[in-house]
Order: C-alpha cells, then sequence, then structure tokens
C-alpha cells in the first residue's frame, strides 16, 4: 500500500529539474525560512495551535524536501549544501560558543546539567544499542560496506541529536555516508525527533502532575525564570553598524583561520600518521569543525563573549536555519515508505534517550523543564531547545540557549564517539 502511494505521487514528479540556478534555489530558501518565521511569531489562535502541533523546525525542514520530492531541484547539481557546510556551519559554532557562559550554566544547578548530560549519554549509547539489537534480528539492515554503511549514516543522526543540524552536516563530512543514504537519514532523524517534540510540548500542560509523579521540586524553576528575566534584560542592546560587522568578522574570519589551520593538520596527519584514519583525524573537515567549535569556546573567556548582547547567537542561528533548509532540501521524505526498518532503528534509540531520561530524573528528582529542555538541547538543539523552554515562559527561552550551545560545543565530539560505538557494533564494517 505504501509503495502504491509513492507511485502514484511519482506520477506527478517533474521528469527534470525546472530550476538550476543556485542564486533562485537559495531565494526560495530563505522565502521559505522566512514564511515559516514569520506565521510562527503570529499570536492568533489559530496560528498558535497549529504550530504547537506542527514544530517550527520540522517545517524548516519539510518544506524544502518538496521541491525535491516533486523533481524542481536536484540538490546533487547544487553547491548550496557545500557552501552551507564549509561557510555557515563554522561561523555558526563560533558564534554559538562565544556566547556561552559555562559558569551560569554551572548555576542553573546539578539537575539541570545532570539531566542534560543524561540525554547526551542516551543518544551516545543509544545508537549502538539500537544497532545491536536490530542487528540481532535483522543484521542486513544496519550492515553494509564503504558509503553504504548504515553506521556511517547514522552518526549523522548522532550529530543531530546531540547538537543539532550542525553537527550532523559535521558527521556527513566526516564519516561520508551516500548521498542517498544521508538522504535517508535526514528523514528518520527529522520525523523521529519531532515526533518526539511534539510529546514534549503536549507535556508542558501537564508539567505539575508530571512533577508531582516524579516528586520533583519545581520551585528552582521559578527562582530560575526571575534570574533569566534579569540576565536577559542586562545583556540586551540596539546592535550598531559596527557591532555587526564585528560579529561577522569573528564568525568568517575564525572558519578563514580554521581553513587555513585543517589544510595544514589533515595532510601532515595522513602523511606521518596513517593509523588515525579510522578515526576521522585525516579528514580536514573533522579539524574545521573541531577548531570552529574550540575557538568559539576559549572566545567565551574573553570579553567578546559581550557580543552576545549585540546579537552574536541570533545571527549564528540564521546560519543555522540556513543549514537545516539545505539539509531538507536533500531530505526524502519517502523514506519511511522505502526503509521503514530505519525508521524502526530511530524509534530504539530514541526510546532509549527518553528512557534514561526519565529514569534518571526519577531518580534525582529533576523537575520536567530539566527534562524536557536537556533532552532539546540534543535532539535539535538550539533550533528548538529554546522553543521547549519558551513553552514554560519566555524568559526560560535563554536557558535552553545556554543548554543547546553546550551540546553544540560536545555535538561534534559525543557524535564521533558514538559514530566510532556504531562501526563497532555493526555486523559489517569497511
Amino acid at each position: 500500500m505504501l509503495q502504491q502511494f509513492k507511485e502514484y505521487v511519482d506520477q506527478f514528479r517533474f521528469s527534470e529539474p525546472i530550476i538550476s540556478n543556485d542564486a533562485v534555489i537559495f531565494g526560495i530558501l530563505m522565502i521559505m525560512l522566512g514564511l515559516i518565521f514569520w506565521t510562527h511569531s503570529f499570536k492568533a489562535k489559530g496560528w498558535v495551535t497549529f504550530y504547537r502541533f506542527v514544530p517550527m523546525l520540522l517545517l524548516c525542514y519539510f518544506l524544502p524536501s518538496l521541491l525535491t520530492a516533486s523533481g524542481m531541484v536536484e540538490p546533487k547539481d547544487s553547491n548550496l549544501y557545500t557552501v552551507a557546510t564549509r561557510y555557515f556551519l563554522p561561523a555558526s559554532l563560533v558564534l554559538l560558543t562565544l556566547s556561552i557562559d559555562l559558569r551560569e550554566i554551572f548555576r542553573l544547578g546539578p539537575k539541570a546539567l545532570i539531566m542534560f548530560l543524561t540525554g547526551t549519554v542516551g543518544v551516545i549509547l543509544g545508537g549502538p544499542i539500537a544497532v545491536l539489537i536490530v542487528a540481532y534480528f535483522n543484521p542486513d539492515l544496519v550492515g553494509g560496506v564503504g558509503p553504504e554503511a548504515v553506521w556511517r549514516g547514522l552518526t549523522t543522526v548522532a550529530g543531530s541529536w546531540i547538537g543539532g543540524g550542525a553537527n550532523q552536516a559535521a558527521m556527513k563530512e566526516i564519516f561520508n555516508p551516500s548521498d542517498e543514504l544521508f538522504s535517508v537519514m535526514v528523514a528518520v532523524d527529522v520525523l523521529v525527533a519531532e515526533f518526539w517534540m511534539v510529546f514534549l510540548l503536549l507535556g508542558v500542560g501537564k508539567a505539575k502532575q508530571i512533577d508531582k509523579f516524579m516528586k520533583a521540586d519545581s520551585s528552582s524553576v521559578q527562582r530560575l525564570k526571575e534570574k533569566m528575566e534579569s540576565f536577559s534584560l542586562g545583556i540586551q542592546r540596539n546592535p550598531s553598524t559596527a557591532d555587526l560587522m564585528v560579529i561577522l568578522a569573528l564568525a568568517f574570519g575564525t572558519t578563514a583561520l580554521c581553513h587555513a589551520a585543517a589544510d595544514f593538520v589533515a595532510p601532515q596527519i595522513e602523511a606521518n600518521y596513517p593509523g588515525l584514519s579510522k578515526f576521522s583525524l585525516d579528514s580536514k573537515f573533522f579539524w574545521l569543525i573541531v577548531l570552529a567549535t574550540t575557538v568559539g569556546v576559549l572566545m567565551s573567556f574573553t570579553k567578546l563573549r559581550n557580543y552576545e548582547g549585540a546579537g552574536a547567537s541570533k545571527i549564528g542561528t540564521v546560519c543555522i536555519f540556513i543549514l537545516v533548509a539545505t539539509i531538507g532540501l536533500g531530505m526524502d521524505i519517502f523514506a519511511v515508505f522505502e526503509h521503514p526498518g530505519l525508521f524502526m532503528v530511530g524509534g530504539i534509540w530514541m526510546f532509549f534517550h527518553v528512557g534514561l531520561l526519565f529514569l534518571v530524573g526519577y531518580l534525582i528528582r529533576a523537575p520536567y523543564f530539566f527534562l524536557a529542555v536537556g533532552s532539546k538541547a540534543n535532539i535539535g538543539g538550539a533550533a528548538s531547545a529554546p522553543v521547549v523552554a519558551a513553552a514554560f515562559h519566555p524568559a526560560l527561552a535563554p536557558v535552553g540557549v545556554l543548554l543547546a550551545v553546550l551540546g553544540y560545543a560536545l555535538g561534534t565530539y559525543g557524535a564521533w564517539l558514538c559514530g566510532v560505538l556504531m562501526e563497532l557494533s555493526s555486523p559489517v564494517s569497511p
């Protein structure tokens, strides 16, 4: 039945792409993003209800995918993804980690950090556990060799589920799954993650009952809300043109330096330490992402972090959503019909993540707020964690940003580790 539905839809596809100019495609993607953010800002009851059940992030992936599904665009012939990953991605990591305040995160209390790190561990361990479980029943489903090895594609899901779209793109370039496999994995990532997000948002209205079940004291959330209201007002300012130019200089200047360093380090490792290639340490892109993240974190200990008040993280978020749109352009929305088994892998993986969160949350009596934001700071990162936090109260949105930025900082490292574990768990390795 599912195959028949796909065949029916295929009848309406364009036989040849009708848009091949990247400038036109980019303009269409920006219009889509603009419409999504514009309608999301509406306070009308209809739009509020719509976005309560249809997450904004899901649309940012889904609408661009329609261009490909209809045959209007052929992503393989476009350079937009390359530009997004080589320029916007490292620049966004610099700006998002530039704003990180590690001291402020620790002041949120141990339960917030424990729940966030539990979510990270749930992703890192959940991936290889899901592979092992499925391999026991159907090894061919999670097997494959070379670029078609399923574990390679799953590393991109790990990147997205620990940090976000930026880390997902990083894992694609580091582990090099085929374009077809990556397209399927984007669908697995988005559909499974957004399905979980719907339940998280529905749980906001039941937060008091959930806290009662968890035997949690939610008074800390109220104190945190008041603290963040004061924090947000204290750093906010109207950015000048000079502020914006400095922010862009920091982002793309650091990106340039990281490109130069990666161009030197990766060939040296490849020539002198070939054994490290199995850990992707001879990949220029790996070093580009790691260096951009590291430099951004180091900058956060200087006065440069004050540019957060002028909108550094907002510009970084814009770069992330441009990346999300280009990833969505390559998403195969019919993958759920053609590869239901891979969605089962994603479901087992997510079930482990969620189960571990509730187990640890119950043991430490963590409020539902910390569980929800801790999960989405991993599963979706800066694109969705603030949305979940703001669902509790708008003043709490920066908490989601702070934890999500920490997710970006850990995403590359955690997803890489998860990828190595999934390779070891895979029934067939290259």
